[in-house]
């Protein structure tokens, strides 16, 4: 029903699935083509499938709700139902195998199964109708018992509570339960444990908890106390079966309007989705009173560009705040605090000190989670080691969708459609992304590139940066290009680095400004004629598919933007021959050109896409968001490759810190000034980036250019991963060459869902000797 803590409590979370427009895809050719054309034949045959299925949407209903609100008396007759269409739905919706769950539904969720479907024979005995499906409901319930017992399972909040409870509702209502007096004695301990641990905590967050719980809690409930909990719109935490349940008892008025008004406007989800920022604005409980919920929203609408408040989230700024909250009383609390550790990085203001310290205590929590082995979900573990190891600003979408797809994750996905598009979708770029190495190893043979005696070959890195970033099929050109025009960079900056003479660096940048040379130039050496030749060529690429985006010149540009890196690098090569030691603000000025972005990410904003006028070029936002990304690329690699670099003997500004700091700096404190300085000015970028208000440069362009700082965050994470030839190898795999085995993915689901079916069929048999005896 689109509420998250009903979401919470009957463990069906809905899926949010959107369908990417269409593209324009180009007809191919070759052997590698003809397997991406057949690649591409079957996304748009699971495209169109999916798109039919848009022609009726319906939200997955709550079977558990709707049985409790189904169970509320008619204010006429104490002998009729309330609400008689919830009482039909029930009919007209239990499973063959006698079940009221989701269609789809994991193996993993069967005590949520049992729970539901318990409900909805109480709602069915309570008016004494639908016979047949209360003994079909009863069959399940025996067959699938063992799960109750089985700790893989994935329980719903307060399962043992309302279990238990409606265990003893089936006692009262002369019910007789499947059930052998063994099986209850595993069931009531529990919920007495649990009673225990609230009573004994006697919080404000453990009353809360029992409140949420209370149509589980019966007859020891305090009604008229649990009311304090009453949200404005009539609800109770805007649960309809515990707001049933108090309905029922205490025929409160708002409480009733609450379900008359969701019975109403069931099914419109498109209104709920685009006033989610109002909702924000407005402070609405259904957003603040969830920390899963509150810390997503913020998180979504501040990385889309509205501009929101971290305000919300302050109430959850201490772990202790948190544990005291309804959510922080649940069993499993990792998925909130999850959602909090991810928003928590959105730091984009000075004043935001409070989202840096519920980062802090949120990491903390997390690791302790799975250092004692305490979640639970095994791919919620996948996402937490994730997300631990990958902060926002140094993870990659394409590795984010190779998580969801990897093993049994792929089980939160339940529509078979969408599962084949992702993989499908995720393969078939993958293919064109490998026909596209073949194509540059083929040029770097063409241009002589893998001749040079000197320099990194960075084909693949730089490719794996491209593909995880603009992956796109209709990329592919712009991809190649940056490829190209990134492997140059970096050879030429080991040119000027080491592997060539004061004679070549100055041959190389006089020929560059002077562009326009004939054949019988005479080049000083063979590595110049190679790397001018090759650069001179990709320009003249780039530059006439600009055009066709652009529908302008922008030549021009590109090689002005070169002429100023051979122009940097130069004066870093004088620095390190004629040992001269220049000064933080000389060094910085001059590195933050020389690291060498320019040459190949500008380029790229002229081919992805929005036109890009002259005006919008020479903005200070244009220049501003570019220098910013410049600067923490730099500071990067200089704290990362410090060793190394003194080691050769290379000026960087870790040392000229301690240099210029008259012995009073030691490196620690260096690297720690220089790590505070990188953090500070990725809070302007990612500002920059996502603020819309007086924006000129289009949000696609801005978006590579966090995309690019996002890759040298992930790749200088540790270590230098673009010098280091082991570190980024598997994220490399993963991306670019091993595709996903829908198969394996299939047969891992198969596999889980048999082994839960024989050990059903154990158990079950097991109860029935049991009964015989």
């Amino acid at each position: 029903m689109g509420l998250e803590e009903t979401i919470d409590k009957a463990a069906t979370p809905v899926p949010a699935i959107q369908i990417a427009p269409e593209t324009k895809t180009s007809i191919l050719v070759g052997p590698y083509d003809l397997q991406i054309n057949s690649s591409m034949q079957r996304v748009d045959v699971s495209k169109e499938r999916i798109k039919k299925m848009f022609d009726k949407v319906e939200l997955s209903v709550s079977s558990y709700d709707t049985a409790w609100v189904a169970m509320v008396p008619s204010s006429n007759s104490s002998h009729a139902p309330l609400f008689p269409g919830c009482v039909k739905w029930l009919l007209d919706n239990q499973h063959p195998d006698g079940s009221w769950s989701l269609p789809s539904r994991s193996p993993l969720l069967t005590k949520d199964a049992l729970s539901s479907t318990l409900a909805c024979i109480l709602a069915l005995k309570r008016w004494d109708i639908g016979e047949g499906h209360v003994k079909k409901g009863l069959h399940f319930i025996k067959s699938n018992f063992a799960s109750v017992y089985d700790e893989r399972q994935y329980s719903p909040i307060g399962f043992d509570i309302l279990f238990s409870g409606m265990v003893e509702y089936a006692r009262d209502m002369d019910l007789v339960l499947p059930l052998t007096p063994k099986d209850l004695d595993a069931v009531f301990p529990k919920r007495d444990l649990e009673l225990e641990r609230c009573h004994q905590s006697n919080s404000k967050g453990s009353k809360a908890y029992l409140a949420y719980l209370s149509e589980g809690l019966g007859k020891l409930n305090n009604w008229k106390s649990i009311m304090a909990y009453q949200r404005k719109n009539g609800s109770l935490f805007n649960s309809p079966s515990t707001t049933a349940a108090a309905l029922t008892h205490l025929e409160d008025a708002n409480c009733l309007d609450y379900l008359n008004t969701l019975l109403e406007n069931f099914g419109d989800g498109d209104q709920k989705s685009t006033r989610r920022n109002t909702q924000w604005l407005q402070k609405d409980e259904e957003i603040v009173l969830d920390l899963t919920t509150c810390a997503l929203a913020f998180r979504l609408l501040r990385t889309h560009g509205y501009d929101v408040s971290s305000d919300l989230l302050i109430q959850f700024v201490e772990k202790d705040e948190y544990l005291d909250s309804l959510k922080g009383q649940c069993r499993d609390t990792t998925s909130g605090v999850l959602e909090l550790f991810k928003a928590s990085q959105l730091v984009i203001h000075p004043y935001e000190a409070a989202l840096e310290e519920q980062n802090s205590w949120s990491r903390e929590f997390l690791q302790c989670k799975l250092r004692n082995g305490e979640i639970q979900d095994s791919n919620i573990t996948k996402e937490v080691i994730h997300a631990l190891n990958f902060p926002f600003h140094a993870s990659l979408d394409r590795m984010l969708i190779r998580l969801m797809f990897s093993g049994a994750s792929c089980s939160n996905i339940s529509n078979e459609d969408f599962r084949n598009l992702g993989v499908q979708d995720f393969n078939r770029c993958q293919l064109l992304q490998q026909h596209e190495l073949k194509q540059l190893e083929s040029w770097e043979t063409e241009c002589r590139l893998d001749t040079l005696k000197f320099g990194r070959r960075k084909v693949v890195s730089t490719h794996f940066a491209a593909s995880a970033t603009i992956f796109s099929p209709e990329l592919s050109e712009a991809r190649i290009s940056w490829v190209k025009l990134a492997v140059l960079a970096y050879l030429i900056d080991d040119f000027f680095d080491g592997g060539s003479s004061n004679e070549e660096q100055e041959n190389l940048i006089h020929l560059f400004d002077k562009w326009d040379i004939d054949e019988n130039t005479i080049f000083c050496s063979e590595a110049v004629e190679i790397l001018f030749w090759a650069l001179r060529g990709i320009i003249c690429d780039t530059a006439d598919l600009a055009m066709k985006v652009q529908g302008r010149c922008v030549k021009d540009h590109i090689i002005e933007i070169w002429m100023d890196v051979l122009k940097a690098m130069r004066v870093e090569a004088e620095w390190w021959r004629d040992k001269i030691v220049p000064t933080i603000d000389e060094y910085i000025s001059t590195t933050i050109v020389s690291v060498a972005l320019g040459p190949f990410i500008l380029p790229a904003m002229y081919l992805v896409g929005p036109k890009l006028s002259e005006e919008v070029v020479q903005s200070s936002e244009y220049q501003e968001l570019f220098k910013l990304l410049c600067i923490c690329s730099r500071l990067l690699n200089d704290v990362q490759s410090d060793e190394r670099e003194t080691e050769e003997g290379k000026w960087n500004a870790v040392v000229l810190q301690m240099i210029h700091g008259g012995g009073k700096i030691t490196k620690e404190d260096s690297i720690k000034a220089l790590k505070d300085c990188i953090n500070e000015n990725r809070k302007k970028l990612l500002r920059m980036i996502l603020q819309s208000e007086g924006s000129v440069v289009p949000r696609p362009c801005k978006d590579l250019i966090w995309d690019m700082s996002q890759i040298f965050h992930l790749f200088f994470h540790r270590v230098d991963g673009f010098t280091s030839a082991t570190e980024m190898t598997n994220s490399i795999s993963e991306v670019l060459y091993k595709p996903i085995d829908l198969k394996t993915i299939l047969d891992k689901l198969l596999d889980l869902s048999v082994t839960t079916l024989e050990k059903n069929v154990l158990e079950a048999t097991s109860l029935h000797e049991r009964d015989c005896q």
